[in-house]
């Protein structure tokens, strides 16, 4: 059972969805490819938006995200290793949870810019159709993380408090997964008009960086399972980092836009 007492919710929760042919299919899972397929189908409408092709598009995201899932558990592995060493064949078990979205995020963009190079499409355009999707589907996707009961913080006694049961007794946490979902269909909406009226190239894409980093560095300090380099929460570490460049990147891209505008306006 999971309770939400400030909202007089409770849940009985069941990590399993159904069993299909013998294997038993997570709502983690579910989470994860609902949020991608939604994000695809809402993507669609934005077909050929800055000149991008939106088959080129749909290609593109279907290798990343193929390359994505592997970067996002290999990232996982990687930072969760010391903490609980686990058998080969635990490795390669995705439906159960185990997932880092800065391990995707990194990987998927990797092949992006590749291809974009490969075949002379400008990456910053590219980067702007698509991330107020990628934000979407961050925001489905968490939600996988309730249902494994996983990605909370310290007790608490705000009015979104989630009640568990743990080893140690019931508690009422900060349910981080929540806050990271809220922030992130924010940040869909935000960059989804804003690509309306898009000022130059590689805005959408610094401010997703920017304002996703700047949440991520914040929720992160809550997070009770973060995965650690040393005595360093190392996706905090990684998400300061990226809101100070994509920060700088932006400021730069915003005076040059501001300056051209400036001499045309002479």
């Amino acid at each position: 059972m999971v309770y939400f007492p400030g909202l007089n919710l409770c849940l009985k929760i069941n990590p399993i969805a159904f069993n299909l042919l013998g294997m038993d299919i997570y709502y983690y899972a579910i989470c994860i490819v609902g949020g991608i397929v939604v994000a695809l189908l809402l993507c669609y409408q934005s077909k050929e938006k800055f000149g991008v092709d939106f088959n080129f598009v749909l290609e593109s995201l279907i290798i990343a995200i193929v390359i994505g899932v592997i970067g996002a558990r290999i990232y996982y592995v990687v930072f969760h290793w010391k903490n609980r060493p686990m058998a080969l064949v635990e490795l390669f078990n995705f439906r159960n949870g185990g997932l880092a979205i800065y391990g995707g995020l990194l990987a998927g963009g990797l092949v992006i810019f590749e291809r974009c190079r490969k075949f002379k499409v400008n990456c910053l355009d590219f980067l702007d159709c698509i991330v107020p999707f990628i934000a979407l589907a961050q925001a489905i996707g968490r939600w996988g993380n309730f249902f494994n009961i996983e990605a909370y913080g310290p007790e608490t006694s705000n009015l979104f408090r989630m009640g568990i049961s743990t080893l140690q007794g019931y508690k009422e946490v900060h349910p981080t997964f929540l806050y990271e979902s809220i922030a992130t269909m924010m940040i869909f909406i935000g960059l989804r008009n804003l690509q309306k009226k898009r000022k130059f190239k590689g805005q959408i894409f610094y401010l997703y960086l920017f304002f996703y980093a700047g949440i991520r560095m914040l929720i992160e300090g809550l997070r009770s399972d973060s995965l650690m380099l040393g005595n360093f929460r190392i996706s905090q570490v990684l998400s300061i980092a990226i809101f100070v460049v994509s920060g700088i990147m932006l400021l730069k891209k915003i005076k040059k836009y501001t300056d051209n505008e400036f001499c045309h306006s002479k």
